[in-house]
């Protein structure tokens, strides 16, 4: 447990940890634009004003509750599987598109796949959600 929580603790700053001077090893310099430093470490940029959020995209996990086909009853289904989804989540981020050749009802924004089981538990406990499986997806992350 501590490994794993000091893994993920130099991967949060990995700049600094690159550059942390060592006994007997050589030094390590890194000259970069803030932005870039803060794309790599997953938080925001020194530079961005207080409460103004921005937005990461990268490969990360949902869970889909609903595929149809590309009839505009699909559509209207996949809507509805999205309205569902939001009576029981509220907090949830549900996305209902179009996929060619398929409508899609997908929910949340998971960056490891344990996160995404964790959801998709609670989804087929509600009863209501028949089709629910773990698609990799490009997924968008809010930095603050």
């Amino acid at each position: 447990m501590l490994a794993l929580s000091m893994s993920a603790f130099a991967q949060r700053d990995i700049v600094k940890s690159l550059q942390t001077d060592a006994a007997g090893q050589g030094k390590v310099t890194i000259h970069q634009d803030a932005q870039i430093t803060a794309l790599v470490n997953g938080a925001a940029a020194s530079g961005t004003s207080a409460g103004e959020k921005k937005e990461l995209k990268r490969q990360g996990y949902r869970v889909q509750v609903y595929a149809g086909n590309n009839t505009s009853r699909s559509r209207n289904e996949a809507q509805d599987v999205a309205n569902k989804v939001k009576q029981y989540f509220q907090d949830a981020q549900v996305y209902a598109y179009f996929v060619s050749p398929r409508w899609l009802c997908r929910v949340g924004n998971f960056p490891s796949i344990e996160e995404a089981d964790a959801m998709m538990r609670q989804l087929k406990a509600t009863g209501v959600f028949k089709e629910i499986s773990i698609v990799r997806d490009q997924i968008t992350i809010e930095i603050n």
